[in-house]
């Protein structure tokens, strides 16, 4: 088969569709070559969510998946991390070398290190370089505390100035980052935002086998999906469902994995919380069900500034599904949620302010569905992951035109 464009995508954090967490790419990849395109994906062969081994790819005809070589004390320490970053950074630069006939090279970043194996690799293709921001690193790793060296970060922000200048096309994954990138001298910036896919999604499912998985029949069950790291302010959900144990139809539930994730679990077991289960990650095809099983779904971050940028994408996976969402993360999001009607906006970092939320809506069910329905009927008018991954085709084969044009497909 004849490949309009050969899309070389590095992205060390790149999940597949049989894997747990975010699948954007995933789902963008498999848009492209279903539209004509070729792509090949140089990623991690361990998960960045557990640090453990990937399951063997599944590969499609255009799509390539290639591993290179990292280390696997991910979690270990932030020196282990930062080699981890740079063995895979120099891999997929080797790796990159060898793949033929790229019409463009995508770099994605955090971690930023690996966005510029794919701007050298752009170069020495001769072949447009497109640079996606999916979170400000290094000012998210600064404000949360893990980079605190100064020599190191002062590294970071000049790299991040570099790339960001030298890019062909920047894309961001929401609006909140562009005045960031401008005030560090990036141009030609485009949005192309998180979603979600709807039809993945039974709003009217029940999620009856996760239910009784985990015993939770006839319980009014709040689920947080996603990871359990330092930014994620789990701390704060513990608390809250300490003050919840006078309510024993409440439940609530923490679905995934991170570094902190065992320490969350000793805090749980000193506080004797028999209300709050810690169920491990499951893979994208599974999360329809999980979230059919919850009333209602968290998405929560510290208390910073800078995560007032931020289009987490497990929101829109929740409004998605039809349910409602307790939002305790400031900013762009709180914008999308409240236009939506699709949930209830809870301080940051204020236990008892989430504590009440959650008591609010199990009090009024009827009223707590209406946020998820209306938050799905928002979803499907601006979030819909079909139509996002139209707008990233067309940004693609718009930054690559001056190499090569398109044919009408």
């Amino acid at each position: 088969m004849a490949y309009s464009l050969h899309i070389l995508l590095i992205h060390q954090a790149f999940i597949s569709l049989d894997e747990a967490g975010g699948t954007r790419h995933a789902e963008f990849a498999r848009h492209l070559v279903e539209n004509g395109h070729r792509v090949t994906i140089i990623a991690s062969p361990v998960s960045y969510l557990t640090g453990q081994p990937r399951p063997a790819d599944t590969q499609l005809p255009g799509l390539t998946i290639l591993r290179a070589r990292t280390t696997r004390a991910l979690h270990r320490s932030f020196l282990h991390r930062l080699l981890n970053f740079f063995v895979f950074t120099l891999s997929s630069f080797w790796i990159g070398l060898r793949v033929k006939n790229v019409d463009l090279v995508w770099g994605t970043s955090p971690p930023i290190f690996q966005a510029a194996a794919a701007w050298a690799l752009a170069r020495l293709k001769r072949v447009p370089f497109l640079l996606e921001i999916r979170d400000l690193w290094p000012a998210f790793a600064v404000a949360v505390g893990i980079l605190r060296n100064p020599v190191i970060i002062r590294l970071s922000e000049w790299l991040e100035c570099f790339l960001y200048r030298r890019a062909d096309q920047l894309l961001i994954n929401s609006p909140g980052f562009r005045p960031h990138l401008e005030a560090r001298g990036a141009h030609n910036i485009s949005v192309v935002p998180n979603g979600s896919d709807a039809a993945m999604f039974d709003p009217a499912a029940k999620g009856l086998t996760f239910r009784r998985a985990h015993h939770l029949d006839e319980k009014f069950v709040v689920l947080y999906a996603g990871a359990h790291g330092m930014s994620n302010d789990l701390g704060i959900v513990l608390e809250a469902a300490s003050q919840l144990r006078q309510d024993p139809a409440i439940h609530l539930v923490l679905l995934g994995d991170g570094k902190d994730k065992l320490a969350l679990q000793q805090r749980a077991a000193e506080l004797m919380l028999d209300n709050i289960t810690f169920v491990p990650p499951i893979p994208k095809s599974g999360m329809p069900d999980a979230l059919a099983a919850a009333d209602a779904c968290l998405a929560i971050l510290k208390p910073l500034e800078l995560y007032a940028t931020v289009y987490p994408n497990k929101v829109f996976d929740y409004m998605a599904a039809g349910r409602p969402v307790l939002l305790a993360i400031d900013g762009v999001i709180r914008t999308v949620v409240e236009e939506a009607g699709a949930g209830i906006f809870v301080p940051p970092g204020d236990p008892a302010a989430l504590a009440a939320a959650i008591r609010g809506l199990a009090a009024d069910p009827k009223s707590a569905r209406k946020m998820g329905l209306a938050g799905r009927a928002h979803l499907l008018a601006h979030f819909n992951r079909p139509e996002i991954a139209a707008q990233m085709q067309a940004l693609i084969e718009r930054t690559a035109r001056p190499k090569k044009q398109i044919p009408n497909l």
